[in-house]
């Protein structure tokens, strides 16, 4: 039973799902119509979770990935990089376009974690699901406050889970966490959304 919630869990709260969710929001905030706010979803998307989606789908598929959410540390290098070098395009395109700030800022820092991670994956395997789900919290509670809140609360079972399958160790989980929130944080700093 804790087996299968653990799996429904990274399966649910994947990072590719939670990106999704946080580039949609991040959309429509600051946009002034929901068409543009659409317009500015279906970019980003296109630019970073469907190709990288479409990449590890392939990679699984032609057993050079051994899962979507379950791989050893060095199958992971390649989505790392193709994942870096299209934050870092789609960052630079968002802020040559004149995107919505929220959407800029949270593209800076998903592309300044995966360098991170990057470098860190070449002697460690950092749990992507917590720095995820972890990153989402801190965007959405800078940008909307209080009330965004409620989604650290899904931070624990994140890590419950990945911990549970044997995919990390609870610091490869903890450490992903703290670094995707200080990363959140120092680049939301940096575009002026906070006051440190």
């Amino acid at each position: 039973m804790k087996e299968t919630l653990a799996r429904l869990i990274t399966n649910v709260l994947n990072p590719f799902l939670v990106g999704f969710v946080v580039i949609v929001l991040m959309a429509f905030e600051g946009a002034g119509t929901t068409a543009e706010a659409i317009k500015w979803a279906a970019i980003s998307l296109a630019l970073s979770v469907l190709p990288v989606l479409a990449a590890v789908i392939y990679l699984v598929r032609r057993k050079k990935l051994d899962g979507v959410f379950e791989n050893p540390r060095r199958q992971r290098t390649g989505i790392y990089l193709l994942a870096g070098g299209l934050g870092i395009f789609s960052w630079w395109l968002l802020r040559y376009l004149d995107a919505p700030g929220a959407l800029e800022a949270t593209f800076a820092a998903g592309a300044a974690a995966v360098f991170v991670f990057t470098i860190i994956n070449f002697f460690w395997k950092i749990s992507i699901h917590a720095a995820f789900i972890t990153g989402a919290a801190a965007v959405l509670i800078i940008v909307y406050g209080g009330p965004a809140a409620w989604v650290v609360l899904l931070i624990p079972g994140v890590i419950w889970a990945r911990v549970r399958l044997k995919q990390h160790t609870p610091a490869q989980a903890g450490v992903g966490a703290i670094l995707a929130a200080a990363i959140v944080v120092l680049v939301f700093w940096g575009y002026g959304w906070l006051a440190l």
